[in-house]
């Protein structure tokens, strides 16, 4: 009986995840990235937050002395990120109106990233380590930005905090106890987030692409990012249990999309 119970609980759970209301924060594109998402979370509290994170980030950098420290390769940021930005109309209207903020730091992290509300960094660990071309790099901050478009921070905030929620009234009733509370928490996070992870990744590289061949950069670039990426990293990480998708299946779902919105870009050489 106590099985039969706990069984129905976690159906409870399931039922509630797949019934919560949802929607898309973007338009397609050429790239179809209109799939519904789950988001609970209010917008304004994402951008806030990202707001406060974003000075904090700044401040810490300038304290530092790390802050666009070289104006070429600031200004070089910049005016890529000013071709992007341009084009996420395509995806959403009200992108174009964010008050975007585009810095650099200098440090050895081989990292880029755009907050919500369009708040950007690019570390010079990711331009200089990769050696990347302007069409690189628009390939690498496209990825980003299409991941504040996305709102892919709030959806997984939102996905977090329901399976989160559902964990612990599961244990509570069911009398799992703190056991049932670990293996519940890891089930769910395998089920749940790391797939998920994985799509926001795959989506971000859709429509980064689709971005970059928008405001005139060569769309294969992107694939010469991850082929750069993989000789940089040698990761021998099995994909299953990265939320990232493999160096090969990226390069290789990249290369179909860069066919596809090929176009886009030679519309722009005419």
């Amino acid at each position: 009986m106590k099985k039969f119970i706990r069984f129905i609980l976690v159906g409870i759970v399931s039922l509630g995840l797949a019934g919560c209301a949802t929607s898309s924060t973007t338009s397609a594109g050429s790239v179809g990235a209109d799939r519904n998402q789950l988001l609970l979370i209010d917008e304004a509290t994402m951008e806030e937050s990202a707001r406060q994170s974003y000075a904090q980030v700044l401040q810490e950098a300038r304290s530092a002395g790390t802050l666009n420290t070289n104006a070429a390769t600031t200004e070089r940021v910049r005016n890529i990120a000013r071709r992007l930005i341009a084009q996420t109309g395509t995806f959403r209207q009200d992108a174009l109106g964010w008050d975007w903020q585009v810095n650099v730091i200098t440090d050895e992290t081989v990292n880029a990233w755009c907050m919500p509300g369009g708040k950007i960094v690019v570390y010079t660990g990711i331009i200089d380590s990769l050696n990347l071309t302007d069409a690189q790099l628009a390939a690498v901050m496209g990825h980003e930005i299409s991941h504040a478009l996305r709102e892919h921070s709030r959806e997984q905030a939102s996905q977090d905090g329901l399976r989160l929620l559902g964990v612990s009234i599961v244990s509570s009733i069911a009398g799992f106890g703190d056991l049932g509370m670990t293996v519940l928490d890891l089930a769910s996070q395998y089920t749940y987030s790391l797939p998920n992870s994985r799509k926001h990744e795959t989506e971000a590289d859709h429509i980064g692409t689709e971005l970059m061949a928008r405001a005139g950069y060569d769309p294969y670039e992107a694939v010469n990012v991850w082929k750069k990426m993989e000789d940089v990293s040698g990761s021998s990480i099995p994909e299953i249990l990265s939320t990232h998708p493999s160096h090969s299946s990226r390069i290789k779902d990249l290369k179909t999309i860069a066919e596809k919105v090929y176009p886009l870009y030679a519309a722009t050489r005419n």
